[in-house]
């Protein structure tokens, strides 16, 4: 029995040690990862107007997917041109590389897509979220009615049959 007690404890010790260090871990592994999103966020110049009109498109397409929330159709080509949007990035990112002169006071658009991919296609993506989430609560609220709708047409059959 104390075999078994000991090795109940050595096992315990052992998954207390290792969680200890896969906490340590996360926590120093987090830290460079904010630093690095903070640096970029102080990399860019916000005062560009092409970027405050890139943040005002997002902020009309979002509110526009809130108030369009009861029109699915509508709701649906939004969608899909948000993801037609994330689909093009890549593209649009080489356009605008090629020719960020015109338009910005930096180059922005690296070869990976970084910063097409956290300024154009991260939001596009979040509405696309808000569209799908909103599209399976009226997907939901449909087969409420229709069940309700069911259950009303059995309740009023069987009492037919019985007068």
């Amino acid at each position: 029995m104390e075999e078994v007690k000991s090795a109940i404890e050595a096992q315990l010790d052992f998954l207390s040690d290792l969680f200890d260090k896969v906490r340590g871990e996360i926590r120093s592994g987090s830290q460079p990862a904010i630093d690095n999103f903070i640096g970029f966020f102080h990399a860019i110049d916000w005062k560009e107007p092409w970027l405050i009109s890139l943040l005002i498109f997002h902020v009309i397409i979002v509110v526009v997917a809130i108030t369009s929330r009861k029109h699915s159709n509508f709701q649906m080509i939004l969608f899909l041109l948000a993801l037609g949007g994330v689909y093009l990035a890549e593209n649009i990112n080489h356009l605008l590389g090629s020719n960020w002169r015109k338009f910005a006071g930096q180059n922005y658009f690296d070869p990976n897509g970084l910063f097409l991919s956290v300024l154009w296609s991260g939001p596009l993506l979040i509405i696309a979220i808000i569209i799908l989430v909103n599209t399976l609560f009226n997907l939901c609220y449909l087969i409420v009615r229709w069940k309700k709708a069911e259950l009303k047409h059995r309740a009023r059959l069987s009492r037919d049959k019985q007068e």
